[in-house]
């Protein structure tokens, strides 16, 4: 029987964050740029499950609904397993490579909140081998989520879905530096969704070629978030929102905010929430990811969250999201 009618595709990996006491940008020598040679001593190491794929299901997992992750990863992820599974993540999905191991984000944050990062994908190049219409029969899916991994898996992953008449949605965020113009081109084209952050939609605009109303075109609703400036949502059907953050009340480490944002989004989607209140629930979930040392550490408070839609979005988007966030925490 269906357990959910969203599939996330993306990478799932172990994070290993750091924190440099200083900027990067007070490092760096503009004349020698083509010959960078740096080593940062960091005062900080916290390790977390991570990893696009697995970020995005968990928070729609603790949001009430049950995504199905779709990735690969080691021998080593029974932990892992376990806890997505305890957090309303389907995990039958997942291919075990025996051969290799889960993939692992490395990742520096200075004190302006910019990113010196790497990943080691792992097990996650055989995610090219998971063949998606068993998985749409048998979960019943009805939307996939085609989001960071292996590059030749996205581009298997976004044919399979045009090929079975399945809604796609377009994540391909960290992947951009290693996609060509066809891979972006293909990616895009005919999603129902395409996320990005600011930097991101730049240098798709530039990989495929196409402007802004190209783009716009060819999708459903373009979703780009703009850091602490909000989000923007635009769409082929005339929808043109600007939305703002829920503020901080700390800041811990912005790894996995756009994904938080994303799980927001379409948990609220898949709530019946009209796109706008879905992104305002997302902007409350990318804060609490913000406020939070790991991607998968953040919890709900109702009363609390609540509030603080209120006061970012005002009373009546607090009132058409509430039915989500109480159905989040329903036993």
């Amino acid at each position: 029987m269906p357990v959910g009618t969203t599939a996330v595709a993306g990478s799932i990996a172990t994070d290993h964050l750091m924190h440099f006491p200083g900027r990067f940008a007070d490092q760096l020598v503009a004349e020698r740029l083509d010959r960078i040679s740096l080593s940062f001593l960091v005062d900080d190491l916290v390790v977390h499950r991570g990893g696009v794929g697995a970020n995005i299901a968990f928070g729609m997992g603790v949001l009430g609904q049950r995504p199905v992750l779709v990735g690969a990863v080691g021998s080593d992820f029974d932990d892992f397993r376990s806890w997505l599974d305890r957090h309303g993540v389907e995990t039958g999905a997942v291919l075990v490579v025996d051969s290799a191991n889960t993939p692992r984000f490395t990742c520096t944050t200075d004190d302006d909140q910019c990113q010196l990062a790497s990943f080691y994908p792992g097990a996650m190049t055989e995610a090219k081998n998971i063949a998606l219409t068993p998985i749409v029969d048998r979960y019943g899916i009805e939307l996939l989520l085609v989001g960071a991994s292996d590059p030749d898996a996205m581009v298997a992953e976004t044919e399979e879905a045009r090929a079975l008449g399945l809604a796609f949605a377009a994540d391909p965020s960290q992947q951009l530096p290693r996609l060509d113009g066809d891979q972006c081109r293909s990616l895009v084209d005919g999603a129902r969704y395409l996320f990005s952050n600011e930097y991101e939609w730049e240098l798709l605009t530039r990989k495929t070629g196409w402007d802004a109303d190209e783009i716009t075109s060819r999708v459903g609703l373009r979703v780009t978030t703009l850091s602490d400036k909000g989000v923007r949502l635009v769409g082929s059907d005339g929808t043109d929102l600007s939305l703002p953050v829920v503020p901080a009340r700390t800041i811990k480490d912005p790894t996995g905010v756009g994904d938080g944002f994303r799980a927001g989004f379409l948990a609220g989607v898949d709530g019946g929430l009209p796109v706008e209140r879905a992104a305002q629930l997302g902007t409350l979930i990318a804060t609490l990811v913000l406020e939070t040392d790991g991607a998968q550490e953040w919890t709900l408070s109702p009363v609390q969250d609540l509030a603080r839609l209120r006061d970012a979005h005002g009373a009546e988007a607090a009132d058409e999201i509430e039915p989500v966030l109480t159905a989040a925490l329903a036993p």
